[in-house]
């Protein structure tokens, strides 16, 4: 996934009520911007950090100007935009980083399903397959031990969707978890389980009873972001 546009670097003043960040850009000028991330940003938003935003080009947004990325402590680049996660796992099916999810002729978006009045984010179909619901989380955390690590704060929405994908399984369908780790400086990925613990005993399930469960890695530059390769799991 290419930017349509160069982004604009500048150094992050605050983050606050979760969706605006106040930067200082390189010339001087102090501007808000909008932050599309739900999460906490654990690492990702500390005051005085460099970042980059892209420029929307909108005229109807209160906030044209859209947080992308973060230079980590270690100078690596972190996406922390969680609507890119969608796009990067369809990129990556398509030119087969993922190989688990080949094979499917059709692929439809945000189709509504569950009990729990979920959408789910990628239906794949395909001929003598059984459909496949993907659910794609964005992931920005790393720990100390360089493991990718989700969630970054208690998400009862995220234990959800896992419900959801296990009850898919029982009704005789596939569903597979797929996160998309938007930074190159980890080796694995695993649940935070420190975080929430819920989320991880809800996960351990999901897979027990056949969610498919899949780590993948993008690899942000000021130009693009491109998903590499999957990434092993780590339980601990």
């Amino acid at each position: 996934m290419r930017f349509d546009k160069p982004l604009i670097a500048g150094r992050l003043i605050r983050r606050y009520k979760r969706f605006l960040a106040d930067v200082e850009l390189t010339d001087g000028r102090l501007v808000t911007a909008h932050t599309p991330n739900t999460g906490s940003m654990m690492g990702c938003a500390d005051p005085g950090s460099r970042i980059w935003l892209r420029d929307t080009g909108s005229s109807t947004r209160k906030y044209p100007l859209s947080w992308e990325l973060v230079e980590s402590e270690n100078g690596t680049l972190v996406g922390i935009n969680t609507g890119l996660a969608n796009q990067l796992v369809v990129e990556a099916i398509a030119t087969g980083v993922i190989p688990q999810l080949q094979g499917y002729q059709v692929m439809r978006r945000e189709v509504p399903y569950g009990r729990e009045r979920s959408r789910i984010d990628l239906l794949l179909q395909g001929e003598h397959l059984p459909d496949c619901f993907v659910e794609v989380k964005n992931v920005t955390l790393k720990d100390s031990t360089g493991c990718a690590r989700f969630p970054d704060a208690v998400t009862d929405r995220g234990a959800r969707h896992l419900r959801e994908l296990q009850a898919c399984v029982h009704e005789g369908h596939r569903a597979v978890m797929v996160y998309c780790v938007q930074r190159g400086d980890v080796t694995a990925f695993g649940p935070a389980d420190a975080i929430d613990p819920e989320y991880g005993r809800t996960l351990r399930a999901a897979v027990a009873h056949g969610v498919g469960l899949i780590a993948c890695q993008a690899i942000p530059t000021v130009r693009a972001i491109v998903v590499e390769r999957t990434l092993p799991i780590r339980w601990d």
